[in-house]
């Protein structure tokens, strides 16, 4: 990487924009050492604010660019906020002294894009969801190469790389971690072990179905690990009678190597970034997609799921009873539970960083 003094990376607002790029980030820190400028765009309303600087990363903030899904009277600001975020990003482009930029959409990547046309900076797109946004459908008409997560995105000129992802997960041998990740949580060392989680708010309708299982599952031995999300402090469980199987209840996972760890099978939504982790890991899961959006959850789970790493249900059809009758029977059965585990690591890639890291130093040192 000798070539490459200056990387820009634009990927702020969410987390499934944010992770992927600090996983970038790292790949190539760990390539190019501290002589290496690694700069992260983001605007000060997202998240980036404080996951950015948190892992050692220099912010830069640049104004954001909504666009609207719908026409509305704000359609018609978006020429004059797209010229000034343009021109604002080109200045830091400029004095950075860019080799290559690279975005993961949202809104703070397409500025980046147009920026560094007009800098004459290469761009590298990275697509995470099956169905790709407008900002990275643009960027690709633009860029010197795009990587995409799930095979067939329908992206210009895509790639299958895979979602970059912290070492802490990528790396993650579940079985050497399990003792000490079941005894973390409170959990018995050998009973087969469900993870509840909606994301870090959690989801209202996998803790309502989740609750409503817990006699059944901790009843048959199966113990649970729960993530319910931090405000949502009415979602509890009696103590199980005595003999039965544990039954945690967190607000929230810090460490989320340790959970998978702990598991058997996840129940959870299908962001781009859960299934990437989950697969990378080779932890199975019950998919339960978003029911409001573009059906992008759907499709961002079906390549695992059609490989046999993991089952798919609609939210709608998700209740004790579901649970009861196709995840109980997966969980009290060690060789059905192997199998799915392998079919999901099979599924995964857990070097994808590494083969962002591949294509962004070859394009930048062309």
């Amino acid at each position: 990487m000798r070539a490459v003094r200056s990387v820009v990376l634009a990927g702020g607002g969410t987390g499934g924009h944010i992770e992927p790029m600090l996983a970038l980030a790292d790949a190539l820190r760990r390539r190019g050492g501290p002589e290496l400028r690694i700069t992260c765009l983001g605007t000060a309303r997202g998240m980036e604010t404080r996951l950015v600087p948190a892992r050692g990363y220099d912010l830069r903030l640049i104004p954001p660019v909504p666009l609207p899904r719908k026409p509305t009277p704000d359609l018609l600001r978006v020429p004059g906020r797209v010229r000034r975020s343009v021109a604002e990003t080109r200045a830091v482009l400029d004095e950075l002294a860019a080799d290559v930029v690279v975005g993961f959409g949202g809104y703070v990547a397409l500025p980046a894009y147009l920026a560094a046309r007009r800098a004459g900076v290469p761009v590298v797109v990275h697509e995470q969801n099956a169905l790709p946004g407008l900002a990275n459908r643009i960027g690709a008409r633009l860029a010197a190469r795009v990587a995409v997560t799930v095979p067939g995105t329908p992206l210009h000129r895509g790639e299958h790389v895979g979602m970059p992802l912290r070492r802490a997960i990528s790396s993650l041998d579940r079985a050497a971690h399990r003792a000490e990740a079941r005894a973390e949580f409170g959990l018995d060392a050998d009973r087969p072990t469900l993870l509840v989680f909606g994301g870090s708010q959690g989801a209202a309708s996998l803790n309502r179905a989740a609750v409503a299982a817990a006699d059944a599952l901790t009843a048959a031995g199966v113990q649970v690990l729960h993530a319910r999300g931090p405000k949502n402090t009415d979602v509890t469980v009696p103590a199980p009678p005595a003999g039965s199987a544990p039954y945690v209840v967190v607000d929230y996972l810090d460490r989320m190597d340790l959970a998978y760890a702990a598991a058997d099978l996840a129940l959870c939504r299908a962001g781009a970034v859960t299934v990437a982790e989950l697969s990378a890991v080779g932890l199975p899961a019950a998919f339960v997609p978003l029911p409001i959006g573009n059906g992008e959850q759907r499709r961002n789970a079906l390549p695992v799921v059609d490989a046999g790493g993991g089952l798919l249900v609609e939210d709608a059809d998700l209740d004790a009873d579901w649970i009861a009758a196709r995840l109980l029977p997966l969980l009290t059965d060690p060789v059905a539970l192997g199998g799915l585990a392998r079919h999901a690591a099979a599924a995964g890639v857990p070097d994808a960083d590494e083969r962002l890291a591949d294509i962004v130093c070859e394009v930048a040192e062309r």
